[in-house]
């Protein structure tokens, strides 16, 4: 079965490259969330088998939404995607319980590696 997957990043040109990505190999992409305090909204309502989530966005960050859907859901399977390739942010999100940390700008392979790890 295919797996359901909610993006979240700012960027519309971003979703839409992930997107494309996952759907492409097979993915289901059930939702987008263009700040931290829409993917918990959208988390919540959609129940996805695993989120995308941008790190640096309005209104509420990636690290903090995915606190909210950890809180809320300890299960819920979170993979961060952000431009800034710092450490300290790397460490933040897998000690907040992200699965994977991805840098843009994307390598689909690396995408999906990171996707099929945490989902299969």
């Amino acid at each position: 079965m295919a797996k359901n997957i909610l993006i979240s990043d700012d960027a519309a040109f971003m979703r839409m490259m992930i997107k494309d990505i996952l759907t492409k190999n097979g993915y289901n992409v059930v939702g987008e969330a263009e700040n931290g305090a829409k993917a918990v909204e959208k988390y919540a309502e959609l129940k996805p088998d695993l989120v995308l989530m941008d790190i640096t966005m309005p209104e509420m960050d990636g690290i903090q939404a995915l606190k909210k859907i950890k809180e809320a859901d300890p299960s819920a399977l979170v993979i961060m995607c952000s431009a800034m390739g710092q450490q300290a942010m790397v460490i933040e999100s897998i000690q907040a319980g992200a699965k994977d940390f991805i840098v843009k700008p994307f390598q689909a392979d690396r995408v999906l590696e990171a996707v099929k790890k945490v989902v299969g």
